[in-house]
């Protein structure tokens, strides 16, 4: 199943801000591990997240520096302590939302079949 784009779009920044408290990365490698930890499910292209690192980066969330390793020059990003502060704010805003969406669904797909689900119209 394809994850609606808009859904990513409110869970950038704390994925990134996630994986980068873990490690220092570059961009590519950064797109790789959020790849992977979700095992297929954000496959991010790199026109995605370069905006999103000069964002978090302009709000002093992360910091980059350039550095060559096998003779290749890659910009690294770190995360900051603002960066960190940010994160732990949007981790509880995250549960939260979370919390709040698996109460009107039922608790997740755990508890509803999405078989038999019978969707009604908004409007």
């Amino acid at each position: 199943m394809t994850i609606n784009k808009e859904l990513l779009k409110g869970s950038t920044a704390i994925l990134v801000l996630t994986v980068l408290n873990k490690k220092e990365m570059y961009g590519y490698e950064l797109i790789k591990e959020i790849e992977r930890s979700s095992e297929g499910v954000f496959s991010m292209k790199e026109g995605t997240l370069y905006p999103i690192l000069h964002t978090l980066e302009a709000e002093g969330w992360l910091d980059a520096y350039w550095s060559t390793h096998e003779g290749r020059k890659r910009k690294y990003y770190r995360i900051t302590d603002q960066g960190r502060s940010q994160l732990k704010e949007k981790t509880q805003e995250w549960v939260q939302f979370r919390t709040a969406v698996d109460r009107v669904i039922g608790e997740g797909t755990s508890c509803v079949s999405l078989k038999n689900m019978r969707l009604l119209p908004l409007f």
